[in-house]
């Protein structure tokens, strides 16, 4: 049995190695179970007066990965930090590791601290919160998730699963915007960049074309571009994202 797990140092205080110092005790903490599918399970953990999201993998994901390449679990920690080496704001990291029997994954696990006061934009535009109807704040979350793409696909960085779900943000005073949830996201090659940024921007819109109005969502590439106007690259570009799930859902 082979195994690792790593408590980030500025989390290494008592009480919460008594709770996570090891995979044993990840996997038998209990808590508020919030999202569960055929591989892994999230529950929320309160300690001290802070609370956790422990993520449970119990599959590494695509058949191959359980003995090559890397693990669905280990991709969403690696991720994670990349994105705070970039200076994105996401999911501060606690804790991370997983185990092997005999060469093949058996399970894994990640912990982030909760973002308090910050919600998904989806379960947002979902309840029809009231600050879309403040240019305002649209505009000071566009900016922000404008940027935040941009950092990654200048690196070469597809995220795969740009949804509007895995982007929280404050709903109290001045939004910040944080990136989460991307166990698919990848550096790629050159060539392969353009159909991933294409990828990534209309997962963005599809939300938005429900949520927001023509000119905002065009102000949102704009942003994303750093451009004041469109060129006739920009007006094909914007025409393969409208186009990019047609056939697909």
């Amino acid at each position: 049995m082979a195994h690792s797990w790593r408590l980030v140092p500025r989390y290494r205080r008592e009480e919460i190695q008594a709770a996570f110092s090891d995979l044993n005790k990840v996997f038998a903490v209990d808590g508020d179970e919030m999202a569960r599918d055929r591989i892994s399970q999230v529950v929320r953990v309160t300690v001290g007066d802070t609370r956790y999201f422990v993520k449970r993998y119990w599959a590494a994901g695509k058949r191959v990965r359980r003995y090559v390449g890397r693990t669905r679990i280990r991709a969403e920690w690696e991720n994670l930090l990349y994105f705070e080496q970039l200076g994105i704001p996401t999911a501060p990291v606690v804790g991370y590791g997983q185990e092997y029997d005999r060469g093949v994954f058996k399970r894994g696990a990640l912990i982030t601290e909760e973002l308090a006061g910050t919600e998904d934009l989806a379960a947002l535009a979902k309840r029809g919160f009231e600050k879309f109807r403040d240019p305002n704040w649209v505009r000071t979350v566009s900016v922000q998730v404008a940027r935040h793409a941009l950092a990654l696909h200048e690196e070469n960085f597809i995220h795969t699963d740009l949804k509007w779900r895995n982007i929280l943000v404050h709903v109290e005073g001045v939004p910040r915007v944080y990136l989460i949830d991307c166990p698919s996201g990848r550096k790629v090659p050159g060539p392969l960049v353009e159909r991933g940024v294409i990828k990534d921007l209309a997962c963005l819109d599809k939300v938005a074309r429900t949520t927001l109005s023509q000119t905002q969502r065009l102000r949102f590439y704009l942003m994303y571009a750093n451009k004041r106007r469109t060129e006739p690259a920009d007006r094909e570009r914007i025409r393969k994202i409208l186009k990019f799930f047609e056939g697909r859902e």
